[in-house]
Formats: structure tokens, sequence, C-alpha cells
């Protein structure tokens, strides 16, 4: 069974054919970035792609006692959630270092908790989906298309 990506690349692969290479590298960008702000919001949500909450993480203190805010409040920032663009394709993905968070929390693997604690214990960490495709974002992909046909 195919799934909805592929669908939808066969539907939009008539309507970005009429387009010009400039014309569909500029209609990737635009539906990239509405994607970066949607995946933003839905992760400052706390939300995975289904709509089901992220597991809440365990409650730890900052070094003044606080609890700390929400998950991924700089991973969400336009620094490290980049949009990426070609005639082809549009990709929003984590840049640099924080590809490596991103990837743990995105499949629940396993990782240290602080590298330079001199007995750095593994944890699994809790799956919570910071990337994909809500039925929104699908919906405004198709309109974005339609309305540059």
């Amino acid at each position: 069974m195919r799934d909805d990506l592929t669908l939808m690349a066969e539907w939009a692969a008539p309507i970005l054919a009429r387009f010009t290479p400039a014309e569909t590298r500029a209609a990737m960008r635009d539906i990239a970035l509405e994607l970066r702000r949607s995946q933003a919001k839905r992760i400052g949500r706390q939300r995975d792609p289904d709509g089901s909450a992220y597991q809440p993480r365990k409650k730890l203190r900052d070094r003044k006692g606080r609890l700390r805010g929400a998950m991924f409040k700089r991973l969400r920032t336009a620094r490290y959630l980049r949009v990426e663009s070609s005639p082809t394709q549009a990709t929003v993905v984590f840049a640099g270092r924080v590809q490596r968070i991103a990837r743990v929390h995105q499949d629940g693997l396993v990782d240290v908790v602080d590298r330079r604690a001199p007995s750095s214990a593994s944890v699994r960490y809790a799956r919570r989906r910071l990337l994909g495709l809500t039925g929104a974002d699908r919906d405004m992909i198709i309109d974005r298309l339609l309305r540059l046909a």
C-alpha cells in the first residue's frame, strides 16, 4: 500500500510540470517555509503529528531550583529548524549538531544524558515525533499548489 506522500506527489506532478523551474523552486520554498512554521508551532504545543501529546519529561530542576520550561524551545527556532528547497522537493530539517538530539527524540533512541559527567548513564528517550505531516499540513500543500496552478 502506498503512503500519503507518494499519492500527493503523483497528484502534484502534473501541476508542477506546468511551472517553469523558477516558479517550481519558489512554490517549493513557499511550501517549505509554511511547513516550518506549522512544525515549530506543533513542537511548541508539545504534540505529535497525530495530535497526541508528547510523553512528559521527568521533572528536572535547573541550577537555581526552578522547574525547566517547555521542551525543544530552541530547537524549533529558524536557526536550527532549516528549510531546504529545490525544483523537485521541499524539506524541513534540523541543522548542525542538534540533528543528533532531534533524531534521538524523533525515534526514541538510547543516548547518554550528559557527556561531561564522569559516569554517563545511558537513557532510552521517549519517542516524540518532532517532524511529520499533519492533516492540516497536507491540506495546506494542496491549497498552495491549487492556488498557484
